[in-house]
């Protein structure tokens, strides 16, 4: 849930998050955020300091009376009697704008795992007739094994995760810069490209689907095509 009365920021911040498919609640009147806050019961709440009628810490305050879900305060007020006091009123973290998307991503997806325990449990994922090992840096299939380059291993792991489901180009592009793989949109479709090759060796020829201009998919199926 954003409460964010500058709708700029709010939308933007929005569509980062849409990436990485979580759903998005973006308050437009701020004379009801109780109200609003319990119609769409959020995981995780990103608050303004500034707001029309009342500021960020009342709405805090009033939050923290009936719920303890996690609260970041995102505001242009660095101060540390801010920080300090958006503490007081029971806020998890603070992030001063101008905000980085990608650092906020990830302030995000920590402390959702540290609320909610969404840690991923295992080092394997299976989709169909493949098996992902993280921790061997492998895939096999149909009795047969492939290695993966450490780049390979995050852009298949963030398809395993989603499987079934488009993952967009910046999602996975985000999601390797936030494991100190700063590839770029070439080198991602160059990876693909390898990675296609090793799936066809292992024969999962159209286990990487395409949507154009968008994105890939894992296809538990098996169907699909083969264009960058």
């Amino acid at each position: 849930m954003l409460i964010e009365d500058d709708l700029i920021i709010a939308k933007e911040l929005g569509r980062s998050f849409e990436t990485w498919n979580y759903e998005v609640y973006i308050v437009t009147d701020f004379d009801y955020i109780i109200e609003e806050f319990r119609q769409f019961q959020p995981h995780l709440i990103l608050l303004d300091v500034n707001l029309p009628s009342y500021n960020g810490y009342y709405w805090c305050q009033e939050i923290r009376k009936e719920s303890n879900v996690p609260i970041i305060f995102i505001s242009s007020l660095s101060d540390s009697m801010d920080m300090i006091m958006a503490m007081q009123m029971g806020a998890d973290d603070y992030i001063v704008k101008p905000i980085d998307r990608q650092f906020m991503v990830s302030k995000v997806q920590a402390l959702l795992r540290r609320t909610y325990d969404f840690a991923i449990q295992t080092d394997q994922f299976k989709a169909g007739e493949a098996t992902l090992d993280v921790s061997r840096s492998t895939i096999a299939s149909h009795g047969q094994e492939a290695s993966l380059t450490f780049t390979e291993l995050q852009i298949m792991t963030i398809l395993f995760q989603q499987k079934g489901r488009f993952v967009q180009r910046e999602a996975i592009l985000d999601y390797c810069w936030q494991n100190n793989q700063f590839i770029d949109d070439n080198t991602l479709a160059v990876n693909m490209t390898r990675v296609r090759k090793k799936l066809r060796k292992l024969g999962l020829d159209n286990f990487i689907e395409t949507k154009k201009n968008y994105g890939y998919r894992i296809s538990e199926e098996k169907a699909g095509n083969h264009d960058d």
